[in-house]
């Protein structure tokens, strides 16, 4: 099955693409997705928030075809 990703700040500059869509095991949540992004890019980036659909979600949350998941460093400010 298929989902867009999308990548936000630091990590579109680190990852080297803003969007792309990639082809998945059904039952694959937003974590195995970003352990498989990590490892596929060879990066170190361990605090990143996540959307599904434009909603933030928990990284156990399972996806299905057409999603569109987007990851992106936590927002600071002062």
């Amino acid at each position: 099955m298929q989902v867009s990703i999308k990548y936000f700040a630091s990590l579109r500059e680190l990852i080297g693409e803003a969007s792309v869509t990639i082809d998945i095991e059904e039952n694959t949540t937003v974590h195995d997705l970003w352990m498989e992004i990590i490892r596929r890019k060879n990066i170190e980036f361990d605090n990143v928030m996540m959307t599904v659909n434009m909603e933030y979600v928990k990284s156990e949350r399972q996806l299905i075809a057409g999603d569109e998941v987007a990851f992106f460093p936590p927002v600071t400010g002062g």
